[in-house]
This record gives structure tokens, C-alpha cells and sequence, in this order.
């Protein structure tokens, strides 16, 4: 069963974080996302997620705090639940610039794959736009950090592959199964929402989402998670994406 979530980083200019668990759980939502900041109280979050009966199988956390610290990270997944745990970027500055250095960032993920898994923690990675443009010596980033690492999850943010002016349903299909959750956000039509980084709400951009959903659920995806970078109303966002997210689900 499907399961219609949210990355609370959209949230994260409109605090107080127990206000938007409230605010989620009214719409509908089942389950949330945490990321670094969300994720710096557990205690307020986890009061906030029991208190609305919300689930939060997947979370945001760095790299570096991943491999520095994987006995407290382990024990903040067991308390909110946590099972999947995504790397979400890499500065510029850190970004692999070939065949090699990518695979070496896939077996870096393999590595606490395999320290993480014995205590039910799933390890993946996260994209944006950089892992879809090819290096100078002809190499995919995103093929070879996966390919290098065939153990590990893969968190695919539809719009950032659409940004790269890839299509993301071709990612879909050949990733199949590895693909727990997709991040589902949209792009506004060429100079529109400049005020949100050029972002829209679900249903309302430029992506296909009837064939995009159709796709990822038969890539077997089970978290379809409402991402907006920077909304300028938290509320209208969620509620439009969850409504538009729902009825291609229904469809």
C-alpha cells in the first residue's frame, strides 16, 4: 500500500515543527520525512508524531554524521521509527568528478549499508540535478554510484532528473525495486514562481504525474513524499499536493 508522506523540510521557515505535524496529520497524511533540522529535537517530534498517530519510516541524514556517528544516529532511528536512511547531497566542493570517484562514493554507501542493515536500517542516497550530468569522461554519475553499491536504496527526486532535462520514468523502470520512495515535487512553467525558486505545488508545474505515479508504482515504490523547496505558504502547498497526489494514487 502506498503511502502519502512529507519532507519537512518544506516546513521549515514556519515553525514551530509540532504546529505543521498537526497541520499534516489534518489533511490526511500518514507519514513524514525528517531531515537535519526536524531532526535536532527528537524528543518535541516524536511527542508530535505519537500524539497525531503519523509514521516516519524515512529520513534526511548527512553523509559525514552517518559514517561519524552511527551508534547515536542508530538509536534516533529506533526512536521515531525510522527504517530508511538517505545521504541527501554533497557540496560542490565534495562532488566526485569521474567514473572512479563516483564509484568509490557508491562503496562508501555500501560500507554502512552493511553496518546499518543489522540493525533494520536500510542506507540510500538522494538525488538532485548534479548525479544526471555526465562527467567529463563520459560516466553517469548516478549509474555508477548505484551500480557500484547494488545493496543500497535509492530515494529518486522526480523533478531534480526532469531539471537535468532527463526522464525520470526511465529511471523508474530500470532501478525497479530499489526505489522505496520518490520525493514528489514540481516545476513551475518557465517564469512563473520566481518567488519559489521557480517550485510548484504538486498539480500545478509542468510534470506528468498520472504517468509519473503509474511508473513509480510499478517500479514498486511504497513512499511518494510532497517536497517543496521553498514554499511561501506551507499550508496551501500541502494541502494542494496532497489532494493532487492522492487522486493520481485513486486513478
Amino acid at each position: 500500500m502506498q503511502a502519502l508522506s512529507y519532507q519537512l523540510y518544506s516546513s521549515r521557515n514556519f515553525p514551530p515543527i509540532g504546529d505543521t505535524v498537526d497541520m499534516l496529520a489534518s489533511l490526511g497524511y500518514t507519514e513524514v520525512e525528517g531531515n537535519d533540522l526536524a531532526l535536532s529535537d527528537p524528543d518535541a517530534l516524536a511527542t508530535a508524531l505519537t500524539k497525531n498517530n503519523l509514521r516516519m519510516p524515512t529520513a534526511h541524514i548527512a553523509l559525514s554524521t552517518l559514517e561519524a556517528d552511527a551508534a547515536g544516529t542508530i538509536e534516533l532511528a529506533k526512536q521515531l521509527g525510522i527504517t530508511h536512511l538517505f545521504a541527501p547531497y554533497l557540496d560542490p566542493n565534495d562532488r566526485p568528478n569521474n567514473r572512479s570517484g563516483w564509484r568509490q562514493l557508491g562503496q562508501r554507501l555500501a560500507s554502512l549499508h552493511a553496518d546499518y542493515k543489522p540493525r533494520g536500517i536500510v542506507i540510500g542516497w538522494h538525488n538532485h540535478d548534479f548525479e544526471f550530468i555526465a562527467c567529463d569522461d563520459g560516466s553517469m554519475p548516478m549509474t555508477e554510484l548505484l551500480d557500484a553499491a547494488p545493496e543500497i536504496a535509492w530515494e529518486a527526486d522526480l523533478a531534480w532528473i526532469q531539471r537535468a532535462d532527463v526522464d525520470p520514468k526511465t529511471w523508474l523502470n530500470q532501478y525497479a525495486g530499489r526505489i522505496p520512495a520518490i520525493h514528489v515535487k514540481d516545476i513551475a512553467p518557465a517564469g512563473e514562481c520566481a518567488d519559489e525558486d521557480g517550485w510548484a505545488d504538486v498539480g500545478t508545474g509542468v510534470m506528468d504525474w498520472p504517468s509519473l505515479f503509474a511508473a513509480a508504482r510499478a517500479a514498486k515504490v511504497q513512499h511518494f513524499i510532497m517536497e517543496h523547496d521553498n514554499p511561501t505558504d506551507h499550508v496551501r502547498f500541502a494541502t494542494q499536493s496532497f489532494h493532487a497526489a492522492r487522486q493520481c494514487l485513486e486513478g
